[in-house]
Order: C-alpha cells, then sequence, then structure tokens
C-alpha cells in the first residue's frame, strides 16, 4: 500500500513511524522529509536543516489518510534555530497508560557556532521524545538524551511492580554498547543516561526495538502487583551486523537483567521493529536481512512460550 498523502514537492520521505491512539481509533504515522540533494552530512556541516517532521492520520485502518501536517516548529519551539537535522524513528511511537502519545526522534544540536558557522565537532546527535496529551491536537518536546551522542531510539511505557509508570528509552550510539535512560511519567524529562555492556553494538552502531509485554499471572507468581517485561530486538554481534537477537528483561529497572538473546535469524541482520499482541500473549518482528544486512524485509511472529523457552536456552 502506498500513502500517497505522506510527501512533500522537492522532498524525499523517509524514517516512517506509526503511533496508535486507542481512543480515538486515530493511526499516526510520522514521518521526515528532506529536500532533495541534501543529504545529513551535508546538513550538519553547514547547519541548515533541510529535513521536516511530518504526519497523515488515518481513522480506517490505513484505507484512506489526511492531508500531511508540519510540526518542525511546533515540536521543536525556539531551539529549531540550533538544530542541524532530525529524524523520527524509524520504528514505531507508544500510547502511554494515561493516554500519552509518545513519539521517538533524534537531532544533531548545534551546541556552539563561530561567526555564525556551526562547529562540526561541536553538532552532536541527541534522542529525544516529542508528545500529546490531546489525542494529537498538539505537540510538545519531552525529554533529551543530553548526556549521550544517541541517534534513532525507541521508547516503551514500563509498569513497576510499586504501581508507578516510567518511561524506557533505547538508544543507538556508535560506542560498542547500547544507552538506556528512563523518564517519570510527569515530567518527560530523562535521567542520567548510561551504557548497557550487555546489550552491544556493532561499529556504527544499529537501529534496535523495544516494546512493552504484560505477562500472564503464571509467570509472575510472586509478584502481588502487576508488573511489566520488555522485549528488545536488535543484531547480536559487536562486531557486524548479523544474527538478529531477542532480548528479555522482566525487571526492567535493572540493567544486569537481560536474558542472553534468542537468534531468530541467523546471518546478515539490520534494522527491525517489534509488536505486541496482548490477547494472545504472542509478538510479531518485522525485520531485514539477507544477502547482506538489508536485502531484503521478513516478517516473524513468535509467542511468549517461545520466547521463554528459547531465553533459557540461550
Amino acid at each position: 500500500m502506498e500513502v500517497r498523502e505522506a510527501k512533500l514537492p522537492g522532498h524525499r520521505t523517509m524514517n516512517p513511524c506509526p503511533l496508535y491512539d486507542p481512543k480515538t481509533e486515530t493511526v499516526f504515522l510520522f514521518f521526515i522529509c528532506v529536500k532533495s540533494n541534501s543529504s545529513e552530512w551535508w546538513q550538519i556541516l553547514s547547519g541548515r536543516n533541510a529535513a521536516r517532521l511530518c504526519y497523515v492520520t488515518s481513522h480506517d485502518h490505513g484505507k484512506s489518510w489526511s492531508l500531511l501536517k508540519d510540526v518542525t516548529e511546533e515540536v521543536l519551539g525556539a531551539e529549531v534555530k540550533k538544530c542541524a537535522t532530525l529524524a523520527v524513528g524509524p520504528g514505531h511511537g507508544v500510547c502511554s497508560p494515561s493516554g500519552r502519545l509518545v513519539v521517538p526522534a533524534y537531532m544533531y544540536y548545534i551546541h556552539s557556532r563561530v561567526c555564525g558557522l556551526p562547529v562540526p565537532c561541536k553538532t552532536k546527535p541527541h534522542s529525544f521524545i516529542f508528545y500529546s496529551d490531546n489525542c494529537g491536537q498538539t505537540w510538545h518536546r519531552g525529554g533529551t538524551l543530553w548526556s549521550r551522542d544517541t541517534v534513532e531510539c525507541q521508547v516503551a511505557p514500563v509498569l513497576c511492580s510499586n504501581g508507578s509508570d516510567l518511561l524506557y528509552c533505547s538508544a543507538r550510539t556508535s560506542q560498542h554498547y547500547r544507552v538506556e535512560a528512563t523518564s517519570g511519567p510527569l515530567d518527560m524529562e530523562f535521567g542520567d543516561a548510561h551504557y548497557n555492556k550487555s546489550l552491544c553494538e556493532p561499529p556504527h552502531g544499529c537501529q534496535g526495538s523495544v516494546v512493552t509485554y504484560h505477562p500472564m499471572e503464571d509467570h509472575q507468581p510472586d509478584i502481588t502487583q502487576p508488573s511489566s517485561w520488555l522485549l528488545y530486538s536488535h543484531p547480536t554481534s559487536s562486531r557486524e551486523r548479523v544474527d538478529l537477537g531477542i532480548y528479555l528483561n522482566k525487571s526492567p529497572l535493572r540493567p544486569s537483567s537481560w536474558h542472553p538473546p534468542w537468534v531468530i535469524n541467523e546471518g546478515p541482520s539490520g534494522y527491525s521493529d517489534l509488536a505486541v499482541c496482548q490477547e494472545d500473549h504472542s509478538f510479531a518482528c518485522l525485520y531485514e536481512c539477507g544477502k547482506d544486512a538489508c536485502e531484503k524485509i521478513t516478517f516473524r511472529r513468535f509467542t511468549v512460550q517461545e520466547l521463554l523457552d528459547n531465553s533459557s536456552k540461550s
């Protein structure tokens, strides 16, 4: 299916990032539109952002779509002048338990200029989120991972055993390991971001996906109040983009609690995106693979029992 509305004249459309609002039964499809012949590197060197943050919506499960809406200035506000370039996802956004709609993104932020020109070594990538509390009528920028150089990220709401809920962020880096951070439910500001040495990155990093899963009672018999697990998909090698794995964490606030990965695709593997089918306790993964890391896109579905069985064998 082609979404003809998701484009601007003279621009290329990139980084699809869908989000579903169950309250209004609306599908939001976020993406960026980048001026033709404007590379990311040119934008970083010149400090001239050529990317527009846009979305379209559907109220009939994708049969028809609205006209494109550009929310670049609405999301970035005054910081738009310090943005060399930006992108959303790719992957998916989330709807938190409170109904807040959250979209993952990143930007190259111009920390310093000399004679009006950006200093390239001071233009750094930082993951951030933007959100809406009114079903997508207005959007606001939330927390930013200022303490680390991070790019593509995904977020997942986490319900803790004490009843509180947080937002977990997993971000790509070029520093050998994944960056993790959490934010509170109200301020959307992330605490100190840290490298997790249980989650390796290949050279230059790779996009990964994270989702929340609410386990059945028989999978958490010692917990009196419901909590949530995290699933994470990513190439498992620190040397190259190969062997896509599914990682499981039953205690999301403990960085050391990630189980060894269950490899679902041996060989070249690239970007991926996870989805949860909570009704039948199964999961879906869309991922790049083939003769090289992005030759083709493959779909795989698996159950929670398969995940538990294979995680224990890893």
